[in-house]
């Protein structure tokens, strides 16, 4: 079934369309930058432009930067604080005419590498991390999906949250060197590893495509790998939910 899948991140909107039963992208990805105000009618006018630029007929699924719950926004992550109490699904729908299922960008990355990736079989506690503008963290256990896994929001040192201090925006904000900013993502997965113990990390997002300029810092006890969709498993992964939802009206 041929779903389209979007990944809005902090800095860009993208989708593609999604063969949902084999994870295999069937268009090139369309990308558009995310409005500077980052505010729910902008950034709803932004998809409804990915939806008419594929001339696309059906549900689409969409991961989104924040927490997520039944389709409303629960915090604003890194876009405006109007978002808070939005319901996603319903704004999407009323500037698009489509059908929306909408959850957190990192869960929908998991469900990616859980069913067409490196984690695809794998039992036990998987937590992935995305590494873009926040780090995302999506949960399954057993292959389950436990929503909404925030590990981002820890607080450290000064900063009301370690993403803050460990993401690609702070690499970017205060031009680190991978060597630096490697010591910074140990620094999380260290904090990962003492809070919830997992048998398998996987490390997905815009960041790991430079996997090789900083995976020799990563010197926890808990195995660390690459995801290999990487960019694109956010977009794979939306379309999987939605299909997911269509079939059994719930996401697990």
């Amino acid at each position: 079934m041929e779903i389209l899948g979007i990944d809005i991140g902090g800095s860009g909107i993208k989708g593609a369309l999604v063969n949902a039963e084999t994870g295999e992208m069937l268009t090139e990805r369309y990308r558009i930058p995310t409005p500077k105000s980052k505010k729910p009618k902008d950034m709803a006018k932004v998809v409804a432009e990915i939806v008419d630029h594929f001339d696309y007929d059906g549900p689409v699924g969409c991961g989104f930067p924040s927490i997520v719950k039944n389709g409303v926004c629960k915090s604003p992550g890194n876009l405006d604080p109007s978002w808070v109490g939005v319901n996603i699904d319903e704004l999407f729908t009323e500037y698009t005419g489509h059908e929306f299922t909408v959850l957190n960008d990192a869960d929908a990355a998991g469900y990616a590498s859980m069913n067409y990736g490196v984690g695809k079989g794998k039992d036990g506690f998987v937590v992935m991390i995305t590494i873009g503008t926040g780090l995302g963290s999506g949960a399954f256990y057993n292959g389950v999906l436990i929503p909404n896994f925030e590990l981002g929001q820890i607080p450290y040192k000064k900063f009301k949250k370690i993403e803050k201090w460990a993401a690609a925006s702070a690499k970017e904000r205060e031009d680190l060197s991978f060597k630096k900013w490697g010591k910074r993502f140990n620094k999380f997965l260290e904090l990962v590893e003492l809070i919830v113990c997992p048998d398998l990390i996987i490390v997905g997002g815009g960041t790991s495509k430079n996997w090789e300029e900083f995976s020799h810092r990563i010197k926890i006890d808990t195995e660390v790998v690459k995801a290999e969709l990487m960019n694109h498993a956010g977009i794979i992964g939306a379309a999987v939910a939605c299909l997911r939802e269509q079939h059994h009206g719930h996401l697990h």
